[in-house]
């Protein structure tokens, strides 16, 4: 921020001071503000207004952080009012010394943008302290010989404040020996000298008393006084002399205590006491004396404190050669100090932005700083560098100030900080050097989008999964911090319905696991197309986009399906018709059939389970064709079954079956007999339920004729007439032909007929009762098995003949089955009914055949 140079003059002594002369173009850090204040100002006191100063408003003093700097910050700034204040104690004597100029640099910093102001505050002396004497008495021993008009050097008095506040006038006690004269040196200083206006008489008077006071120019002036005591000596006329006027020399800074710095010499030209001499420190500042010794006897000049070029260049002091006569001589006597390079150069971080944005541009200013070196000369000059490969430069921005720029791309996710090691290097004899070490942050911003870890995804998914399992699961990464590097997923887009999307599939937004929202169908479904995002929290977010495939697997979950031939309800086809002379070979049909599963499930193999002759036919194992293995026989029945099943290659198998019927006819005139008349080879396992069923009829009729047996018996014992009477011929039966009625001969006075039906169910009744008798007494019947059913007796039992009926209901084929079979059954069961141990004569009728 450029400024005029100007002198605004403050109230009181207050007053600032701008340079008038300035380069036409000059950055910030060459500007050059001044203060000037009077030191021992209260905590609080304003020295300035620096904002108003630096052309800035009071909401720039907060909002660009105005602050100030300096090695010892003595000054601070109103935040408020942008003044610039004073923060603790300013002594000027305590911190200049005896300079006689006493300046405070300061540096004033502002930032957004950051720029560094130069303040130097001016430091006025005061009159806050007062004259001192080094000693309170002051012994003088004056010959009686001394001429009048002779000038006796005095110890002056000190005061630490410079200019007008400093040492102004002394003055005496009325005195008629003795005047006070003030002698002035080159440099400004006064010094009190005795004039004798009236000559001594020892015997008269041998001591005189006087009272010397130092004033100072203050307003109001302060003072010191002491005592001298004169004492009136014998006559010593010859002063000591000094071999030179003034005596210089030149020392290291880095001599050691107790060395020799210099030897004064001075002779007499009188003798015995009065040539003796010896030597003092006289107008010696108190500082001087501590740091020197002077041995009285040789004037010999030893340090007695270590030199320090930067505290103070030179030494001035008065050497007084004194004779034992009382007469003396002063010499001046100046001790240069040498610098030497024994201060490294010091780094001082005058602003540091540590926390650097990883976009930050080329140039960008990350800190400000100055170096120091209390040498002089080549001894402190200093020049700065930085190690090298770090994306980072060092500008000299003016006379000991530089600054840290941003010197290429940063990229937090490759360094997320650096070690920035700043060295400054002297330019003296050996140098010397120091460093500082500065760790710089680098903040990230949203500058990398999420990557996922594959280019796309293939998810394999067996059907009939369970509805909310877990199918894939999708990663993607960033490497920016916090939100920036948080990760969230969702789907963009898919192939499938907008609205049947979500019924099929989602995605955990924070682990990117996929999830089944149903069971899928592989018949339905073979694979769908997914859009997955994965999006970061940034501002402004960034996102990255992969495509996942889902491939439905199937599973062996469809059983084979026969489309040919067409089947009937219970799994049978109505009939084929197959030439005679058909030769092996020869196709007669073809069993069609599809699987809904695919792959190896949907391989489809077609197998004979059951067949009327096993030699007859043929069966393609993958075409389901139905051909003739050999030419008709003339024992080959004329209608043939085949049961064929037809399997899938899965893992369990699923299987359908189709039974086929084949009649060999050259006509379909031929095919209407052959239905009714030829019986089919019997099933093997129907066979054997049929059998087991009969075999259970006849138990139960056994066991229920041998019921019937027994209770006859026991009413024949009863004597009991009337119910015995129950089995004569003339009640009960009445003569068939072909009957024998005689009991002995094991025969039953009953007929029966043997019902064959189409239920579902097996059912044996015997001993059913076909008409009521004309009753004397009962015997009971039933019409369920093993039981007995009325029998009436009656007088006409000639007219009413009983027939003894035994039922067998059991499941058969369809009517195009074939009748014959039943017909062979019917044979069979007729043939265990004539067993001649259970019946040895019966009377059968075969009724209700299909």
């Amino acid at each position: 921020m450029g400024g005029s140079c100007a002198q605004r003059h403050r109230p009181g002594r207050r007053q600032v001071l701008f340079p008038f002369l300035l380069p036409l173009f000059c950055p910030a850090l060459c500007e050059l503000i001044r203060y000037s204040i009077p030191e021992e100002l209260d905590r609080g006191s304003v020295v300035g207004n620096l904002a108003k100063d630096l052309g800035l408003s009071i909401l720039d003093v907060s909002a660009r952080k105005l602050r100030v700097s300096g090695e010892k910050l003595h000054f601070s700034v109103d935040a408020e009012s942008g003044n610039l204040l004073v923060k603790d104690r300013i002594d000027r004597e305590q911190m200049c010394k005896e300079r006689k100029r006493c300046e405070l640099q300061l540096e004033a910093v502002v930032e957004n943008p950051l720029n560094i102001f130069h303040v130097i505050v001016v430091i006025e002396d005061i009159n806050d302290h007062a004259p001192q004497f080094e000693k309170k008495e002051i012994n003088l021993e004056i010959l009686e010989s001394v001429s009048v008009g002779t000038q006796i050097p005095l110890d002056p008095a000190t005061d630490p404040d410079i200019n007008s506040n400093s040492i102004d006038d002394y003055q005496i006690s009325p005195n008629p020996y003795f005047s006070l004269m003030v002698r002035v040196n080159s440099d400004g200083g006064k010094f009190p000298e005795l004039s004798l206006e009236k000559p001594l008489d020892r015997e008269e008077q041998k001591s005189h008393r006087l009272i010397l006071t130092a004033l100072d120019g203050g307003d109001p002036p302060r003072s010191a006084t002491t005592q001298i005591e004169i004492s009136v000596k014998d006559t010593n006329d010859n002063h000591p002399v000094f071999s030179k006027e003034e005596y210089r020399v030149s020392v290291s800074e880095n001599l050691p205590l107790g060395s020799s710095v210099l030897q004064v010499a001075a002779t007499d030209r009188d003798e015995e006491v009065n040539a003796e001499i010896k030597y003092y420190f006289r107008r010696t500042a108190q500082s001087t004396r501590h740091t020197f010794s002077l041995d009285e006897k040789t004037g010999m000049i030893r340090n007695n404190q270590s030199f320090d070029f930067e505290d103070v260049e030179r030494y001035t002091m008065e050497v007084e050669a004194k004779d034992g006569g009382g007469l003396s001589t002063q010499s001046k006597v100046i001790i240069e100090i040498l610098d030497e390079n024994d201060n490294s150069p010091e780094i001082i971080i005058t602003s540091l932005s540590d926390h650097i944005l990883e976009n930050s541009p080329p140039g960008m200013v990350v800190a400000f700083f100055k170096t120091q070196d209390r040498d002089f000369g080549r001894n402190g000059e200093v020049k700065c560098d930085m190690e090298k490969g770090f994306p980072f430069k060092i500008y000299a921005s003016s006379s000991n100030y530089y600054k840290l720029v941003t010197d290429g791309a940063l990229d937090r996710e490759q360094s997320p900080e650096y070690n920035v090691t700043i060295t400054a290097t002297d330019r003296g004899s050996p140098p010397l050097s120091s460093s500082i070490y500065i760790t710089l942050h680098i903040t990230d911003v949203n500058d990398n989008a999420p990557v996922f870890h594959q280019a796309s995804y293939f998810v394999h998914v067996a059907e009939n999964n369970p509805p909310g399992a877990s199918i894939a699961q999708v990663s993607a990464s960033d490497p920016d911090l916090g939100p920036n590097g948080r990760v969230s997923y969702s789907i963009l887009a898919s192939d499938l319905e907008p609205r049947a999307l979500s019924s099929y599939v989602s995605v955990n937004q924070n682990s990117g696991v996929v999830f089944a929202q149903r069971a899928f169908d592989h018949e339905q479904l073979r694979s769908f197309q997914l859009t997955l995002q994965a999006r970061d929290q940034g501002s402004p977010a960034l996102s990255a986009n992969v495509s996942m495939r889902v491939l439905v697997g199937d599973l062996n979950d469809n059983a084979p399906r026969v489309l040919y031939p067409a089947l009937e309800p219970d799994g049978s086809a109505l009939f084929d018709m197959v030439p005679r002379a058909a030769e092996p070979g020869y196709l007669v049909t073809k069993v069609v059939a599809v699987d809904a599963d695919s792959g190896h499930n949907a391989w489809l193999s077609y197998h004979v389970l059951q067949a009327s002759d096993p030699g007859l036919f043929s069966l393609g194992l993958r075409t389901g064709e139905v051909r003739t293995a050999r030419a008709l026989g003339d024992k080959d029945a004329a209608r043939q079954r085949l049961l064929v099943a037809v399997r899938d290659g899965g893992q369990p198998p699923l299987s359908a079956t189709a039974t086929l019927h084949l009649i060999f006819a050259d006509s379909l005139q031929e095919v209407l007999p052959a239905l009714s008349d030829d019986p089919l080879p019997s099933d093997p396992q129907a066979e054997l339920q049929f059998y087991l069923v009969v075999a259970l009829a006849l138990i139960s009729a056994l066991f229920l004729f041998a019921v019937i047996l027994a209770m006859a018996l026991r009413l024949h014992h009863s004597s009991s007439p009337a119910v015995w009477d129950c089995f004569q011929s003339d009640i009960c039966s009445k003569a068939r032909p072909g009957v024998s009625l005689n009991y002995s001969e094991g025969t039953l006075p009953y007929s029966y007929n043997l019902s064959v039906g189409h239920t579902g169910r097996t059912e044996l009744n015997f001993l059913n009762c076909k008409a009521p008798l004309p009753s004397a007494q009962d015997l009971v019947c039933s019409s369920s098995s093993g039981a007995l059913v009325p029998l009436h007796l009656g007088h006409d039992s000639t007219s009413h003949p009983e027939t003894l009926t035994l039922l067998f209901n059991t499941t058969t084929q369809k009517v195009h089955l074939g009748a014959g079979e039943m017909a062979q059954r019917l044979r069979e069961l007729t043939a265990l009914a004539e067993d001649p141990g259970l019946i040895p004569s019966t009377h059968m009728a075969a009724t209700n055949l299909p």
